[in-house]
């Protein structure tokens, strides 16, 4: 990891670095993906397996999860194993339930003169989950997104899912069941989404897709967008940790490889005030990666990972704020009093005894969070994300009659008069049908 210094000459360039990453497309992968996904859309499932043969080494027949591979799955994973994740679930699920919703409302028929205004508010009737299934497994990946999908009331939750050479994680099978996810197909990439987005003769389409994926992936919910909703385009996931000299150098150290280990392209920055600290958690991130199994993809993010050395915590909190990072650590004297001073950060980790990892398996807030500096404008995914409002207007005929010329002048004034002719045509009649 380099180390910068706040009071150094050109920091402020070496900082723009972090403030405008991204894992936006390139053209060639555009590209790619557009072909894929229109020969999904024109020729549905025969495409569809086509690419998972390719991408997947694997032909699914059938391309839907059984009950019984499902039920295979559940012998296959340890009891203790389960036990976990079902505590996961739990902790997910009580947390979703807390969450403040928008609900139905409305002014009432006899209040504001005669109107009824209000909002209807409804649960999406289908949602696709993509779960990856390629460098890992991700069992809580399905419980963050389907809970509360199903907490909000969707109908039907379809997960999709790559086999790679036609083998499934049990753990992906037994989390989607524990999570009630309805139906489960063999799919992944960018195939898969196009499948979710315009249906297939096998897979119906949904209302909303929700789920990390890699840039292919990515890509696809960023160009099927305005045909059905997406929860985000997430990049490489990120951690920033302000520690002070109370904070444990391994502890510091230990966090940044967890984020590290997902992505060679992950963000790892750690921003103190004290020198010394940088130097411990230098020498103990050489030390812990020894033992560690994804070395490879370690040394690549960490070669990109930067240590910023400040003047006092308030510059760190400032610095923090610029990055708007989707994880961020308060390793720092104060740490609870210091959240108020934080207006961007997905999810605040808050003292030395709270790791970006609980928040990935069970503390129970959701893990999908904004990415590239997007919390600066978005949130962490929750139940309302799969809620959608309409808006209630009914008008009495008195109250009509005393609105209408407002409402006809406006009209006039935008030169839309066939707007102004749907009112006074009522005007005219008089008496309402």
């Amino acid at each position: 990891m380099k180390i910068l210094k706040t009071t150094q000459r050109g920091f402020q360039k070496n900082f723009r670095k972090i403030l405008e990453r991204s894992d936006a497309s390139s053209g060639d992968v555009e590209k790619a993906v557009r072909k894929i996904m229109n020969d999904v859309r024109r020729n549905g499932d025969r495409a569809l397996l086509k690419y998972t043969k390719r991408f997947d080494r694997f032909t699914p027949r059938p391309i839907e999860v059984s009950r019984a591979e499902i039920r295979d799955a559940y012998r296959r994973v340890r009891q203790a194993d389960l036990a976990s994740l079902r505590l996961a679930a739990k902790r997910i699920d009580r947390f979703h339930r807390l969450q403040k919703l928008p609900s139905s409302w409305k002014t009432g028929k006899t209040r504001e003169g005669g109107i009824l205004l209000g909002e209807e508010v409804r649960p999406l009737s289908r949602v696709g989950i993509y779960v990856p299934g390629g460098l890992a497994a991700y069992p809580s990946t399905v419980l963050m997104n389907a809970i509360p999908a199903r907490m909000a009331g969707v109908r039907e939750i379809i997960m999709v899912s790559p086999w790679i050479g036609g083998t499934a994680n049990p753990y992906t099978l037994v989390a989607a069941d524990l999570a009630g996810v309805g139906r489960i197909f063999k799919v992944g990439g960018a195939q898969a989404v196009a499948a979710l987005a315009y249906g297939t003769q096998s897979i119906p389409p949904v209302d909303k897709i929700v789920g990390p994926g890699n840039i292919f992936v990515a890509t696809a919910k960023k160009l099927v967008f305005g045909k059905v909703g997406i929860d985000m385009i997430a990049g490489p996931t990120e951690v920033v940790i302000i520690a002070d000299e109370t904070a444990r150098p391994e502890f510091v150290a230990s966090d940044l490889l967890s984020q590290a280990e997902h992505d060679p392209k992950s963000l790892a920055v750690l921003i103190t005030p004290s020198e010394r600290l940088a130097e411990k958690v230098l020498l103990s991130l050489k030390d812990q990666l020894k033992s560690l199994k994804r070395r490879e993809i370690l040394r690549g993010a960490l070669r990109e990972g930067t240590i910023i050395v400040v003047r006092n915590t308030k510059e760190a909190l400032d610095l923090a704020n610029r990055i708007g990072p989707e994880h961020l650590e308060l390793q720092i004297r104060g740490a609870e009093k210091s959240v108020s001073k934080i207006q961007n950060a997905g999810a605040i980790f808050v003292g030395p005894w709270s790791p970006v990892a609980f928040g990935d398996y069970l503390a129970g807030p959701n893990h999908v969070l904004p990415t590239s500096g997007t919390s600066r404008f978005s949130s962490p995914l929750g139940v309302a994300d799969f809620l959608k409002r309409s808006s209630l207007i009914g008008i009495r005929q008195t109250s009509f009659k005393s609105l209408a010329p407002h409402v006809v002048r406006l009209a006039k004034l935008e030169g839309l008069t066939a707007h102004a002719l749907s009112v006074e045509m009522r005007l005219k009649k008089g008496n309402a049908p």
